[in-house]
């Protein structure tokens, strides 16, 4: 027996077998199990190659189950159903209370974070654990309850909660505008100033890029006094709130630092991202009443946030004027 079980396919691959057999479409399968479209297809591939087999049928916009891969799906589809009870009744005999959240890194820091002590007001009995990472998560293993993702809007998955857009606009510590001979009046200015950048060394984030924000804002050959690259967003921020430069602040991450003075955004020109943020729960999560009460409770900050979107970034010009519409 232990022979055969080594020559068992990988359990991704059959995860993926599973979710492009039952959707019979390898992007709504890449998307629900947060992979990408091409990765899935190489699993689905090389499954094939050690089974010695095809599983689909590839047609122009259409997906089938060949007649071997209906057959092996059932038998997947019960074996991954039996093998995730199992998993839930060992789990849930040792599981330590409380409620596991996985989000990115910039989202715990900046919004997360600050906000918790409410939550903890309203169910004071719930733990929360924050994992903190940029990778996916798989939610089908069972380690985290509840994530927020940030994602395309066309990419979410279709139980997903939307939280709130994103926008880009200039800000940067309020002493940083009172220094001499450096004026930040209108985008024009920013060539008398250092940019603060994410690292992105593969182009895989455009829409948090300066270039963006600039070509947007007819300016794509602003040159500026200089630019200082860091690896996470937060830190980008830490370096404008320092005055060590202009950061392209993401509301509604930085809105709470706009109200309290610690930011000001010098002029309203914005850039607005395709992308949002969405509060998705695990499928063994779903009937826990600690899960319903912190997504609840994520909605309505991010209710309330929508609402005051705006008034942070009109109070924090360095002008005030009537907003723009």
């Amino acid at each position: 027996m232990h022979k055969a079980l080594r020559r068992l396919p990988s359990l991704d691959f059959l995860k993926g077998f599973e979710a492009a057999g039952r959707l019979l479409s390898f992007t709504r399968a890449a998307e629900e199990l947060f992979v990408t479209q091409s990765a899935l297809s190489r699993q689905i591939q090389a499954l094939e190659a050690a089974l010695g087999v095809a599983l689909f049928v590839r047609r122009h916009r259409a997906l089938s189950l060949t007649r071997a891969g209906q057959a092996y799906h059932r038998e997947i589809s019960s074996f991954l159903g039996a093998l995730a009870a199992a998993t839930e009744t060992v789990r849930g005999s040792v599981r330590t209370p409380g409620l596991a959240l996985s989000t990115t890194v910039s989202f715990a820091s900046l919004w997360i974070i600050p906000r918790l002590g409410s939550f903890r007001a309203r169910c004071p009995e719930v733990e929360v654990f924050i994992s903190a990472d940029d990778r996916l998560v798989d939610l089908t293993r069972g380690d985290v309850d509840v994530a927020v993702r940030y994602l395309p809007e066309e990419s979410a998955p279709a139980a997903a909660v939307r939280l709130f857009g994103e926008r880009m606009l200039p800000v940067a510590s309020p002493a940083l505008l009172k220094r001499p001979g450096d004026p930040l009046t209108r985008p024009a200015d920013l060539a008398r100033h250092v940019l603060l950048h994410l690292d992105d060394p593969d182009g895989g984030m455009p829409w948090l890029d300066w270039r963006a924000w600039l070509a947007a804002n007819g300016l794509p050959d602003l040159k500026p006094a200089g630019s200082l690259r860091f690896k996470l967003y937060d830190q980008v921020i830490q370096a404008a709130i320092g005055g060590q430069g202009v950061a392209l602040g993401r509301v509604p991450l930085v809105a709470a630092l706009l109200r309290a003075g610690s930011l000001v955004a010098p002029f309203s020109r914005r850039y607005e991202s395709t992308r949002g943020y969405f509060a998705v729960v695990a499928p063994h999560a779903h009937a826990r009443a600690d899960v319903t009460a912190f997504v609840d409770w994520l909605r309505a900050e991010a209710a309330q946030e929508v609402r005051d979107s705006d008034a942070p970034v009109a109070a924090a010009r360095a002008a005030p004027r009537r907003k723009s519409r």
